[in-house]
């Protein structure tokens, strides 16, 4: 297995395994964190948990248990998949796991979080979340029962949760190549 995918939810995990299998990647789904070992040749592999509105402690010990399964199928990448409202709320669950799972692999390398997904109308400028043409705190997602998010912007919703410092690389340097250096200056 190469790529392993932890989510949060198994509806945007079965999305990401369907994009995954139509970009040529074998790839499978597991709901829970699997008892068995994965089928020879698999690529992918996602684990669909159920933590976006547990508690973070909860989240972050499953998203680990995840992580030790998928590590021990020989992936080589990992890739957290969280809601593409981006849907959590001030105390976790996003920031929280990603800070045990860059604790978990020992990388101090930089880590982009952007919840774009284009095909639902969910797109980020200038750090902002909107739905469709609404900013996600205007979209009817302020109103969500158990995770209500009041502020569009991913940057500051995210830095509530996170010990991970937390930055911006804006489109442009992205798209001048400069990606990688652009990357690195905003880390560091």
């Amino acid at each position: 297995m190469i790529l392993g995918a932890i989510g949060d939810d198994f509806t945007g995990s079965s999305d990401l395994g369907l994009m995954l299998s139509k970009g040529g990647m074998k790839t499978e789904q597991y709901v829970g964190v699997p008892q068995t070992d994965a089928a020879a040749g698999v690529e992918a592999g996602i684990v669909a948990l159920k933590t976006r509105s547990v508690p973070p402690a909860d989240a972050v010990a499953q998203s680990l248990a995840a992580l030790d399964w998928l590590r021990a199928q020989g992936c080589r990448c990992f890739y957290f998949k969280y809601c593409s409202t981006f849907d959590s709320t001030r105390e976790g669950n996003i920031g929280p796991v990603l800070d045990a799972l860059i604790a978990a692999l020992g990388t101090d390398a930089p880590v982009l979080v952007c919840p774009a997904f284009p095909v639902t109308g969910r797109t980020i400028y200038q750090g902002h979340l909107f739905v469709v043409d609404k900013l996600l705190s205007e979209s009817g997602m302020e109103n969500h029962p158990l995770t209500p998010m009041t502020d569009p912007d991913i940057r500051r919703w995210l830095a509530l949760q996170t010990r991970t410092p937390v930055g911006h690389l804006p489109i442009g340097r992205l798209r001048a190549g400069q990606g990688t250096e652009a990357l690195r200056a905003e880390a560091a």
